[in-house]
């Protein structure tokens, strides 16, 4: 087998909202975009983000298309976190958990989109 491309499409109340945090605060661009849908991808993300509309009809299987969010959290490695957290809190971005490190190297921090999906920040030291 052979994977040619990564994609994580999550159901949110308002896709354009959530595609507009991401453009707005980490630089990703939207790639195609309909009724309920938006496509966003980034240049050294290696993955595309699809936002759907919650119960959009053509979400299969029916009985798992509630809401995304609970105990989800999208997770972006980068390379100066320091820098970006600095960045982000003076635009005003609302960051849910402040700038830390654990104790296995792990510095990160989050932040919640309008629909309450969480994206994390991460820097390995």
């Amino acid at each position: 087998m052979t994977i040619t491309a990564s994609t994580i499409s999550l159901n949110v109340a308002d896709p354009t909202a959530s595609a507009r945090f991401l453009a707005d605060t980490l630089g990703f661009t939207e790639q195609m975009s309909a009724e309920g849908f938006v496509s966003l991808a980034h240049p050294d993300a290696g993955m595309t983000v699809v936002f759907l509309a919650v119960g959009l009809a053509s979400f299969k299987p029916v009985d798992k298309a509630g809401a995304a969010g609970e105990g989800l959290l999208v997770a972006f490695t980068v390379d100066n976190i320091d820098a970006e957290y600095e960045r982000l809190r003076a635009a005003g971005v609302s960051i849910v958990t402040p700038i830390e490190t654990e104790p296995w190297g792990e510095r990160y921090f989050q932040m919640a989109d309008p629909n309450g999906i969480i994206i994390q920040l991460v820097q390995w030291v």
